[in-house]
């Protein structure tokens, strides 16, 4: 079993995510299929780069995440920082021939996506997007039935991704607010998991129809260099312009047919997380809830018609990834056995010389939905998606 050194660039939310996955995954799934070494974290000064090492078990720690890159002994560089970061630093990690996990969503823009994967798609690495929740054994059960045929053909999808915590006006003027570093709002930070999990489990995108809103249209600028996401700082101060999207709402027509609909926002008063889909099909349903994210509805049309309607199946042993979690159904799956999971997948890969999924052609081809929606939104038209040559 090999020893993989894992540089970290990013200290902050996402930062302890993956940190726990690292110490975590041999734990759940042994023997792994290698090892993690929390080698070194970047942060933006050397006092919150160490502070950011001690806290995550980091060996070493640096305010210069090019010396990451420039590394001999780092295998893995994941990139955890917010979103105008990301294609400088994989682009330069690409080159430099070291495996990648990069948050979501992989770029800002199309453009900006195109090139991240141009510089990963001819390197013998592996590279992977973190979009975690296809990893929760309900939603990988979801994907097994489909795929099994057990609801036919799917004709329809409908996905939510519903928070709350922006929905004060006097929540700071986090960088999530800020077009330059963002690239959008809602879409990008919480839509991009929904259609991605569109095209996971549905299929490719054809085109699309939507809506976009902002409906605070200034914050209070926050102080201080940490991102204060959720909080409210009172109101007092100077307020900052906001210039992304708060709430997106579109149409899909999928490539094979299927027809859909995503809404997302992060100004819905009394939602935490509600990250939401129902598929059709033409032998029966599915549906999940993350709030209860043990749990998968289920509903076929062969049943019985004295016990026709949805059941409820609880994931554990004998589901997807069942049996490196928890060895009761129903027992608990967190946000955190999902980073498990998907580092688990991730150093699989590497291990076994393979590729895993997503990774940055999907997150290009989310990009590449992100702009039509964009587009629709502006035009009020029909946009058509590209899709990729991979």
């Amino acid at each position: 079993m090999q020893n993989l050194n894992v540089g970290l660039i990013g200290g902050g939310f996402m930062g302890k995510a993956h940190s726990l996955a690292y110490a975590a995954m041999p734990m759940f799934f042994w023997p792994a299929p290698a090892m993690p070494v929390r080698k070194v974290i970047a942060e933006a000064t050397d006092d919150l780069a160490a502070q950011a090492a001690r806290r995550f078990g980091f060996e070493t720690s640096t305010s210069d995440w090019r010396s990451i890159i420039d590394d001999p002994d780092i295998h893995v560089v994941d990139i955890a920082t917010p979103n105008h970061l990301h294609a400088e630093i994989a682009i330069a990690a690409a080159e430099a021939g070291k495996h990648i996990i990069c948050e979501k969503p992989l770029a800002r823009t199309g453009e900006e996506a195109k090139r991240m994967y141009d510089a990963v798609r001819t390197k013998e690495l592996v590279h992977m997007v973190a979009f975690n929740y296809r990893r929760t054994p309900a939603v990988a059960l979801a994907k097994k039935y489909i795929e099994e045929g057990a609801i036919g053909r799917v004709i329809s999808f409908r996905g939510t991704y519903l928070q709350d915590w922006s929905a004060d006006p006097n929540s700071p003027l986090s960088w999530r607010f800020q077009k330059s570093i963002a690239g959008s709002g809602a879409l990008g930070d919480i839509g991009t998991h929904v259609i991605d999990l569109a095209r996971y489990l549905v299929g490719e995108f054809g085109s699309v129809n939507s809506i976009m809103s902002t409906w605070i249209a200034d914050r209070p600028v926050q102080s201080g260099g940490a991102d204060k996401l959720g909080t409210v700082s009172g109101g007092g101060g100077p307020r900052g312009a906001v210039d992304v999207d708060d709430e997106i709402l579109t149409m899909i027509k999928f490539a094979n047919g299927a027809i859909g609909s995503i809404e997302a926002t992060r100004n819905a008063h009394g939602r935490n997380n509600f990250l939401t889909f129902e598929i059709h099909g033409t032998e029966g349903s599915i549906l999940f809830n993350y709030e209860r994210r043990d749990e998968l509805q289920v509903a076929f049309a062969g049943d019985q018609a004295d016990r026709s309607g949805f059941r409820t199946v609880y994931t554990g042993p004998a589901t997807p990834y069942g049996e490196g979690l928890w060895p009761i159904p129903a027992l608990g799956i967190g946000y955190g056995e999902t980073k498990i999971i998907e580092a688990y997948d991730f150093f699989k890969a590497i291990a076994e010389g393979g590729t895993v999924s997503p990774n940055f052609a999907d997150g290009y081809q989310t990009a590449l939905i992100d702009d039509a929606i964009i587009d629709s939104a502006e035009t009020g038209a029909w946009v058509d998606v590209p899709t990729i040559d991979s």
